[in-house]
């Protein structure tokens, strides 16, 4: 039986967190068997419980791990409403609707997270809570507190947008959606500006 040093576990770890977060967002949290998953990551069954002590625990740490990935990208944007408004548009793209492994772990599985256990929700809700605050702090750097009510309201708004016009079989209505989700989007960010918070 091979032993394999403490920096190879981290990496195969890694690399099942990697290759899970892509097919639990395209398959769903319950049409991801840990068969697949592993699969995905070029390993067998046997070697999941080395890393995770259940699917539930895998998808935890996946969540944490898309969702920090999130915050990364959101606190490394220049200060300024066009960064934001670039932000809005790249989130409500059609390259983004038509990509959902490759996307917002939010807009994927937001439904399915519901009913997981609580470490999951946990898990979830911290990560959430982290990119409301970089959005808080996006909208109103010298007073993020002022401003948090408006950056749960600007990330419902993204995340429910994408949700719905990848639920439509219509493109027009699913592209006019998108569309709708910018503009509202740029509303808020314009009563934000009235209130002296962007």
């Amino acid at each position: 039986m091979a032993r394999y040093d403490a920096k190879h576990k981290a990496e195969t770890r890694r690399r099942i967190i990697e290759t899970a977060g892509r097919r639990l967002k395209q398959d769903g949290i319950d049409g991801s068997g840990v068969a697949a998953l592993m699969s995905d990551a070029g390993l067998t069954n046997g070697a999941f419980y080395a890393h995770f002590e259940s699917k539930d625990d895998l998808v935890a740490n996946v969540v944490a791990d898309q969702l920090a990935t999130q915050r990364t990208v959101l606190d490394s944007l220049p200060e300024g409403r066009v960064a934001l408004e670039e932000f809005i548009r790249d989130y409500l793209a059609s390259h983004h609707r038509d990509q959902p492994s490759t996307g917002c772990p939010s807009a994927a599985l937001l439904d399915e997270i519901g009913r997981c256990d609580a470490a999951v929700r946990d898990s979830y809700t911290a990560g959430m809570q982290s990119i409301v605050d970089v959005i808080a702090e996006k909208l109103a750097p010298h007073d993020p507190s002022a401003a948090r009510t408006r950056a749960i309201g600007l990330f419902t708004l993204l995340v429910a947008t994408l949700q719905l016009a990848r639920a439509v079989s219509d493109r027009k209505l699913s592209d006019d959606i998108l569309e709708s989700g910018i503009r509202n989007a740029q509303i808020l960010l314009d009563s934000a500006e009235v209130d002296g918070r962007c």
